[in-house]
């Protein structure tokens, strides 16, 4: 079985595993991974069909790519960004020996919208970049990162970095980015937040556009946890506000020894 791809930073005394979102790689994190390099010793994935885990045969199933991940790392902290959020929760739920503390990053238990759930995306929307996926996969995914942008304090600039960085190791497979939209689509956490038993942190971007702050902020009561919003951030807080996380983050690691 071809392995993940997962690089070690950093030189600092806490494990942290480090989980990119759909269409990107463990690249598009290198702010943050610096802003926190003398703290933390990071495991940084790239995930299946992703960067340099393209040809990686596991499954893009949450539990699935958790058993991968902590098969190669020590038990540690977990932070997932947008759809690797949902990886770092199924560890903690499911796999919990190896995750020490968990920590969503702009990422939802429910991706989309119901009837008893008005902080998700319209499903018309995940159908839509299904759709578009089958005729022009890569200018699918340029218009997904300029939603992800929008918000920012500087969208234009965050978008060209995201677009810079998402292809930079190459074109994600289109099945797997096919099998992220399914997973959004379907998944739905609520009901077991309330079984997690790590300290738990949900960091949302105040101007977020594609994980809507009001979901973290449910999310972080169901799981007893703790809410941060980064004031004048969109879905990539890490780009632009790098610091504030890095911030926030070591603060709540410093409280959960």
């Amino acid at each position: 079985m071809s392995a993940l791809h997962i690089e070690t930073h950093g030189s600092g005394t806490i494990p942290l595993v480090m989980i990119h979102g759909w269409a990107m790689h463990g690249g598009i994190l290198a702010p943050l991974v610096e802003a926190l390099a003398d703290r933390f010793t990071m495991y940084v994935v790239d995930l299946p069909g992703h960067g340099y885990s393209r040809q990686a045969d596991i499954p893009l199933e949450p539990l699935a790519c958790a058993r991968a991940i902590a098969a190669n790392t020590p038990p540690a902290v977990w932070l997932g960004w947008s759809m690797g959020g949902l990886v770092a929760l199924g560890a903690a739920l499911d796999l919990p020996e190896a995750v020490r503390a968990v920590v969503p990053l702009c990422s939802t238990p429910r991706f989309v919208r119901g009837d008893d759930w008005p902080h998700g995306n319209d499903a018309a929307m995940v159908h839509k970049l299904a759709a578009d996926l089958e005729t022009d996969y890569k200018a699918t995914v340029e218009r997904f990162i300029a939603l992800e942008a929008m918000g920012s304090a500087d969208p234009r600039a965050e978008a060209r970095r995201l677009k810079e960085d998402a292809f930079s190791r190459g074109e994600p497979d289109p099945r797997v980015l096919m099998e992220g939209l399914r997973l959004l689509e379907a998944t739905d956490l609520r009901p077991r937040l309330a079984g997690l038993r790590q300290p738990n942190l949900w960091m949302a971007g105040r101007r977020d556009r594609i994980v809507h702050p009001e979901a973290m902020r449910w999310s972080a009561e169901a799981a007893e946890g703790r809410f941060e919003e980064i004031a004048h951030a969109g879905h990539a807080p890490f780009i632009g506000h790098a610091a504030v996380v890095a911030d926030v983050l070591t603060r709540f690691v410093d409280a959960h020894p």
